[in-house]
C-alpha cells in the first residue's frame, strides 16, 4: 500500500526548489548559520532539512501524512566575495509541534524516493523492503499558551500531577467552572479554546485558588493585590 502511494505521488505531485526572499527573523538567522549542508539541523520551534545545491529538485514527505504529500526545498542563496547572490543549499523549514518525539520521513530528489543522504539516523523496513530517515529529539520543548492557528489558542500550565484546573477569564465572564485543563503528561496541562482577536484576562482555578499562567510572562496587577495573566490574540 505505502508503495503505491509512493509511485503515486511521483506522477501526481508537480514540486521544485524556488528561491525564499523572505523568512521569519528567527528562521533567517539559523539558515544564515548553516554554512553546508547536513544532518537535520532541530531547535525547540524548527527542524531544518537541507540537500545538496547540485540537485534540480528536491521534495521531503512525512510519515504522519502516509506520505501522501510531497513538501517542496526551497533554495538558500547568499552573496559571494563579489557581492553576487549564489545558491548555497535547498532546504526544507517544519516548524514542530511541542509534542513531536520523532519524525520519520523520505525525500524525493530529482525524482527519486530516497532516504536522506545528509542524515545518518535510518532504518530499514522488512516489509516495505525501503529505508527510511528519522529525527529523534530527546531535548525539552518550549511549550507555552499561544495561539495555534487563525481560529484557537491553546492555553498551558506546567504544575504538579493529577490538579483538577478550571481555566477562566473575560471570555467566560469568571466563570470558574467552564472549561476543565486536561492533563496530556505528567504535569503538562492544556485546553484549546476558539477565542476570537483581542485582548483577554485570564488565570487557572484550582477550586477557587487562582494561579496564574506560569509559561505567560504578560500579567496585569490591580490596586487589591490580584494578578491575572494577559493574552493578545492578533
Amino acid at each position: 500500500m505505502l508503495i503505491s502511494i509512493f509511485f503515486s505521488c511521483l506522477t501526481s505531485v508537480i514540486y521544485s526548489a524556488e528561491e525564499v526572499n523572505y523568512q521569519p527573523f528567527e528562521l533567517d538567522k539559523l539558515l544564515h548559520e548553516i554554512s553546508e549542508p547536513g544532518e537535520p539541523k532541530i531547535t525547540d520551534e524548527y527542524i531544518i532539512f537541507t540537500a545538496d545545491k547540485k540537485y534540480a529538485n528536491v521534495g521531503i514527505a512525512f510519515s504522519h501524512e502516509n506520505y501522501k504529500k510531497v513538501h517542496s526545498f526551497s533554495v538558500f542563496s547568499r552573496n559571494n566575495e563579489d557581492n553576487i547572490k549564489s545558491r548555497q543549499f535547498l532546504f526544507y523549514c517544519y516548524k514542530r509541534e511541542h509534542k513531536l518525539t520523532e519524525l520519520n520521513y523520505r525525500l524525493v530528489i530529482d525524482g527519486i524516493w530516497t532516504s536522506d543522504p545528509l542524515n545518518s539516523n535510518t532504518y530499514y523496513d522488512d516489509n516495505m523492503n525501503l529505508y527510511f530517515s528519522k529525527v529523534e529529539d530527546a531535548r525539552s520543548i518550549i511549550v507555552r499558551t499561544a495561539p495555534i492557528n487563525s481560529e484557537y489558542v491553546r492555553f498551558i500550565y506546567k504544575g504538579q500531577s493529577n490538579l483538577k484546573l478550571y481555566l477562566s477569564g473575560t471570555f467566560t465572564s469568571w466563570d470558574p467552572w467552564i472549561y476543565q485543563m486536561k492533563e496530556t503528561q505528567p504535569g503538562l496541562y492544556e485546553f484549546e479554546l476558539p477565542l476570537p482577536s483581542g485582548k483577554y484576562y485570564y488565570n487557572y482555578y484550582e477550586g477557587l485558588k487562582p494561579l496564574t499562567d506560569n509559561t505567560n510572562l504578560d500579567k496585569v496587577y490591580t490596586a487589591d493585590g490580584r494578578t491575572f495573566s494577559v493574552l493578545v490574540v492578533p
